[in-house]
This record gives structure tokens, sequence and C-alpha cells, in this order.
């Protein structure tokens, strides 16, 4: 619209302009044929006419000029106001909830930390009292085993999780790069670098995801060892006993 608001400045300007040289033309003619009626053509008066007519155009085409000009202020205000068509921002909002959702499904040992405290001093003990039965000990044992298995399975869910996601990131970059290339304006261009900034903090995210689970899983192997060694030593202290069966046999 502001186009052809322009274009329509520019041809009232060329009927200004004709319209006053006709003008001009039948002054001049008029003259001639008043002639006869002895009327004096003053060339003086006729030149002031004539710069006066000549400045008052200078002014139109002034006005026009500046008229064209705020109409091309006003597009390129369009193009700079312009927004992405589309976004990925759901999609990468998506991505993150299910990476927040595999975490979540942590079982026995959580991410929760004063959980994770009591859980930990319940089934992971320094050592065993001689109170403790075995078949609690047996127990213990068997729950220590089901958290590391439940650790590793979680991590190697998250990995293909985010080696899933990759084909994905992939197309994404490609997307935002290319309407970063085309953007018409600079909201355009903000609008594209922030959703670049958006896909890195994903991964980034990601990334610290697999080494929660990854550490976790590792940490939850090392305690069961720990634990588990703590429970054989209070195992053969009760199968050696104080000695004395041995030292009566011989």
């Amino acid at each position: 619209m502001l186009e052809r608001l322009g274009r329509m400045f520019t041809g009232t300007t060329s009927r200004i302009i004709i319209t006053t040289m006709l003008s001009f033309v039948i002054a001049v003619n008029g003259s001639r044929r008043l002639g006869a009626f002895d009327i004096v053509f003053d060339p003086t008066n006729y030149g002031q006419n004539l710069l006066t007519a000549a400045r008052a155009l200078e002014q139109i085409n002034n006005q026009v000029r500046s008229l064209e000009n705020q109409a091309q202020s006003l597009l390129n205000q369009a193009r700079h106001l312009a927004s992405l068509p589309t976004s990925v921002v759901g999609q990468l909002t998506s991505t993150i909830n299910q990476m927040n959702g595999l975490i979540s499904q942590a079982k026995n040992i959580s991410f929760d930390v004063q959980t994770t405290q009591q859980d930990f001093q319940r089934l992971y003990p320094r050592q065993y009292a001689a109170a403790i039965s075995s078949d609690k000990m047996v127990q213990d044992a068997t729950a220590r085993w089901d958290n590391s298995y439940d650790g590793l399975k979680q991590s190697l869910t998250v990995q293909s999780a985010i080696v899933g996601s990759l084909d994905q990131d992939g197309q994404t970059l490609r997307t935002l790069m290319a309407r970063s290339s085309t953007a018409v304006g600079s909201l355009q261009a903000q609008q594209s670098g922030n959703e670049l900034l958006a896909l890195q903090i994903k991964q980034s995210l990601q990334a610290q995801a697999l080494m929660a689970t990854q550490a976790r899983a590792e940490t939850l192997r090392a305690a069961e060892q720990q634990a588990s060694a703590a429970a054989a030593k209070e195992r053969f202290i009760r199968f050696i006993g104080d000695g004395r069966a041995y030292a009566g046999g011989r």
C-alpha cells in the first residue's frame, strides 16, 4: 500500500507540471489574441509569474519527495517489525520435558536430596551390626543390586534419547540458520538468534542430564561394592566366630 502511495505522489507531480505548463501556454496565446484590443504584454511581470510558478512546483516536488521518503521509512519499519512465520520453541520445550520425564523416573535412590540421604544410610551402611540378621543383609544386597541395575538402565535410556534427538537437532539448526540468513528485518534476525541460543541451551541441559544419570549409576555401583564388602566381612566374622570351636578341635 505504501509503495502504491509513493507511485501516486509521483504521478501527481507529473500532472501538476503538465497543468502548469498548459496554463502558461494558454496565457501566452490569449495575450496574442487580445492584441487587437491593445492589451500590452509585460515581459517582466510574465517572468516574475513564471519564476513564482517554478518555485511553487519545486516546493510541491520537495513535499512529494518527503512523502516518498516517509513511505519508504514506513516500509523499512514494517520489515524490521516482521516476526518469524514459525517457531521451534515448542519443539525444544518438548524435548526438554521429555528429558526431565526420564530423570524423574529414577527408582529407589532418587535425585531428591533428603530421600537420597535416608535411603543411602539404610541400604549402604559402613558396617553391619551383629544384631542384623543374615536375611536382612541378603535383602539389602538384593536392593542394592536392583538400584545399580536401575541406575545403569536409566543412564542408557537417557543416552538413547539424546542420540535419537541428534538428527532432529541437526534439522532444527539448518532451519534456524536459513531463517537467520534470510531475515528481512532486525526482529526476525533477533528471533532467529534467540532460537539458536535456545537450541544450544537445550543441548547443554541434555548433556547435564546425561552426566547426572551416568554419575548416579557409577556411584550406585561403587556404593554397592562397598556395602557388599561390609556385609561379606560381617558374614565372615559370624562364620569364624570367636575361634573356640577350632581350638577345641585341635
